[in-house]
């Protein structure tokens, strides 16, 4: 999904580093000698000028200045700029953006339109490979420009999260905390529902996570994301057994009442406040 997008932002990560790299060597600088003056360790500047990693900002200044490249080298940061989402889901938060009804399903984690600043933090602070601190700081903001659109009255968004994300204090005890009440408080707003699927055993919750999306036109896709990729699709004979398996879920998760209680048992049995 999104690969034409995804390999133009590698070329241009290929163009940019191997530049870097024919500058320093024209001017006898070593990668070694580079990485110093610029704060990172040598394989890390290796990787973006192979390519494997976006050149960052503070790597172009520094290999500008001391390769003497009056300004060719950082000129090529406006080719660079960092994604505020992952390539493959770009797709989707197209179609998200424009959905009239939102249901999502995640058992593992706090579904991003419901995180809190903090939780989104801790989520991305332990990427892997490690994001850098302006890529970080974009898909941050990204993520929480997304939340905006629970705002929109007229649009419909629903959450069913599993016992488990629930229990996770990612962030530690007080974000953790934040992120409990975050949930309760958007779940009374009356276009979004939040519900809690306890531990239940065997079923399609095992399944893994989902999102469905219902089109101004009323067609319905599916989102599913892994560890490296997503799918997002609209098959009929697919999308139609994840809904019957979203309705299976939605039949063994607690009533919204019952899951803000739940939810605020929760948060109160959390160590108490220092």
């Amino acid at each position: 999904m999104a690969s034409g997008k995804s390999q133009q932002v590698q070329q241009s990560w290929r163009y940019c580093g191997g530049q870097i790299k024919l500058w320093r060597e024209e001017a006898q600088i070593s990668r070694q000698a580079l990485a110093d003056e610029a704060g990172y360790d040598y394989e890390y500047v290796k990787s973006m000028e192979c390519g494997r990693r976006r050149p960052t900002l503070r790597l172009l200044q520094v290999a500008d200045q001391l390769c003497g490249a009056r300004g060719k080298l950082l000129a090529g940061y406006e080719f660079l700029k960092p994604e505020r989402y992952l390539s493959y889901a770009e797709d989707y938060v197209q179609y998200e953006a424009e959905a009239v009804v939102l249901s999502s399903y995640q058992p593992l984690l706090i579904p991003g339109l419901l995180q809190t600043e903090e939780t989104i933090r801790a989520y991305l602070s332990t990427h892997f490979p490690p994001l850098d601190d302006e890529l970080l700081e974009e898909r941050v903001a990204g993520r929480l420009e997304r939340q905006s659109l629970l705002e929109q009255r007229s649009r419909s968004f629903n959450f069913v999260i599993g016992e488990l994300a629930l229990r996770n204090q990612v962030g530690g005890v007080e974000a953790h905390r934040k992120q409990l009440h975050r949930l309760v408080e958007v779940g009374k707003a009356r276009n979004v529902t939040v519900q809690v699927l306890t531990f239940a055993g065997a079923g399609p919750e095992l399944d893994g996570p989902f999102v469905l999306l219902e089109t101004a036109e009323h067609d319905t896709l599916v989102y599913e994301e892994g560890q490296a990729t997503a799918r997002l699709y609209a098959d009929p004979d697919k999308v139609s057994t994840v809904v019957q398996r979203h309705a299976m879920i939605l039949r063994k998760a607690l009533s919204l009442d019952e899951s803000a209680r739940f939810i605020e048992k929760l948060a109160e049995e959390l160590c108490p406040l220092s």
